[in-house]
């Protein structure tokens, strides 16, 4: 054989690993990195990735190698000399879990020695999980849905025929907002959810558990309900929810322990509230019904936030304006 020949069997024959990796030959070290992984998270998702990701490895390898990059860059009589013996095969699993161990996620790098069917079946358990315990800590601490199931708080919140006194097809379906409480206290005229006392209330009205009800009588409050007029602390409360047709219902005076909260139904005389039942301790109230989510056409907000700084807000910009023109 001549001298300077070689066998055709001993001639490594290898790619560009700058073509591979798709980057030039100015490349820095970042830049090389960068397209390494790039590359092996597109080609990782393929069926039979393991002779490309041996390819970007090998020459992920050489470039990142500055005596063999610099030997594969010096020329040869005018040509690239070729690239030194590649290095030992590499596994796809073994890239695989070199990425997850790289990787910020702690579910990535606790998992990187595990076969892929079971990181993907480990992921989607977690992620179920993880979307389970969102969901009932908002329903436990946030907000939760109640449906109403009688027409005690007609013609506010309806319930749906043919149930007695009902006026709806479809019963409403509100929001109560859960954590207000813990910042503020209950104010009168708001619609809120609590538990009954259980046994005043299986006595009275053969019914107990939540319920919802219209706040009417503070801790210390003096309530009467006379002739359909109702007072607290002997002064008349206005009670523009109250339709014709729904007065009535049991009269009489109660006064309201510290404490302690007093309930009415929007739908007087067939509701079975605080008149019946007494007082409900702080203890048992649950939240603020802010909103009514179904059905569609009876979409509607019932928490009370209009104050004396909200309508200041409403009025101040046009007032200013006023004052300016007439200025002019």
């Amino acid at each position: 054989m001549a001298e300077g020949t070689e066998s055709s069997e001993n001639t490594a024959v290898t790619r560009d690993p700058y073509a591979v990796l798709g980057v030039s030959r100015s490349a820095s070290l970042a830049e090389i990195r960068e397209a390494y992984w790039r590359q092996v998270r597109f080609h990782s998702m393929g069926s039979e990735p393991g002779l490309r990701l041996q390819e970007l490895r090998e020459a992920y390898e050489i470039l990142t190698d500055p005596s063999r990059r610099a030997a594969f860059d010096s020329p040869v009589d005018g040509e690239p000399a070729a690239a030194p013996p590649m290095a030992p095969v590499v596994e796809p699993a073994q890239v695989d879990a070199e990425r997850r161990r790289q990787s910020r996620n702690p579910l990535d790098r606790m998992t990187a020695g595990l076969p892929r069917p079971w990181r993907i079946a480990i992921d989607w358990i977690v992620t179920i999980a993880g979307a389970i315990l969102i969901v009932l800590g908002i329903k436990a601490w946030v907000i939760n849905p109640y449906r109403i199931p009688s027409s005690s708080m007609e013609p506010t919140l309806h319930c749906a025929r043919p149930g007695a006194g009902c006026e709806a097809r479809l019963s409403d379906r509100v929001l109560a907002n859960r954590f207000i409480y813990h910042f503020r206290s209950p104010r009168r005229g708001e619609i809120i959810v609590f538990n009954t006392p259980t046994a005043a209330a299986e006595a009275a009205c053969n019914a107990s558990g939540t319920f919802v009800k219209r706040l009417i009588g503070l801790p210390g409050d003096t309530i009467t309900y006379k002739q359909n007029v109702l007072y607290a602390n002997g002064r008349v409360i206005k009670e523009p929810y109250i339709k014709r047709g729904r007065q009535g219902g049991r009269q009489g005076t109660w006064q309201v322990p510290r404490g302690d909260y007093f309930f009415m139904g929007d739908n007087r005389k067939e509701s079975c509230d605080s008149r019946a039942w007494g007082p409900v301790p702080r203890k048992n109230i649950i939240g603020e019904v802010f909103m009514t989510y179904w059905p569609p056409n009876r979409i509607s907000f019932h928490a009370i936030v209009l104050g004396p700084w909200w309508l200041g807000l409403v009025f101040l910009v046009p007032l200013r304006r006023r004052k300016r023109r007439r200025v002019r």
